[in-house]
């Protein structure tokens, strides 16, 4: 089963790359993507249990930029609107923005939050603070720090949550390209909290496939 969503999911990338490349290609500071993994991971939480396809669209003026992507979550599709400023100080990038992630059928309610983000060279730092909406009960408030080394494709990331939310995990991973696709591979280890299906902790082989426009 798992095999042949994933044969689906790549089929639809490369059927929806076409596609995307063209209308793209149409406006200028208009991008889109257009990927799958193997397994979806969203901050060392694992989102699906089989294959996920996604694309998205951005589009940049000047030091703003606004963009959408969306990606199967089995139980439904998770939907992320966002925009941010950048600035470049020397060797510094600094930037701010916003994101808030939406979701169809019962996967989850809503998470909306503030993204502040900070590079030199090959290490950044994002900080996130944000609340997710519950249901007949008070919402949640959260906030998120990572930081991440990259080094010629090569790179390792470390996250951790705070506030009602708790947990940590540690990612490293490789990427290349390869005829136009660019291909990954990470390997994922949570925290007990951030493991849903066992609680506690697991690791896994995450692979994936994408192309930009």
């Amino acid at each position: 089963m798992k095999k042949t969503l994933l044969n689906i999911a790549i089929t639809t990338l490369l059927a929806t790359s076409t596609f995307t490349s063209t209308a793209a290609s149409a406006i200028e500071g208009l991008s889109a993507n257009v990927g799958v993994v193997s397994q979806y991971f969203f901050r060392g939480i694992v989102q699906t249990d089989t294959a996920s396809a996604s694309a998205g669209v951005d589009y940049e003026i000047g030091n703003f930029s606004v963009g959408t992507w969306a990606a199967d979550v089995q139980d439904g599709i998770e939907i992320d609107v966002y925009g941010s400023y950048g600035l470049s100080l020397g060797e510094f990038d600094l930037s701010a923005g916003f994101t808030s992630y939406q979701y169809t059928g019962d996967f989850d309610t809503a998470y909306n939050e503030v993204n502040l983000g900070a590079s030199f060279k090959f290490v950044s730092v994002s900080y996130n603070v944000g609340t997710h909406d519950v249901d007949g009960a008070s919402d949640e408030d959260y906030d998120f720090l990572s930081v991440t080394a990259e080094y010629e494709g090569f790179y390792a990331t470390y996250g951790t949550w705070g506030k009602d939310f708790d947990g940590d995990y540690a990612e490293v991973g490789y990427g290349t390209e390869v005829s136009g696709f660019d291909l990954g591979v990470a390997l994922i280890v949570n925290s007990k909290e951030l493991d849903l299906e066992s609680g506690k902790g697991d690791e896994s082989l995450v692979f994936s496939l994408s192309k930009s426009f």
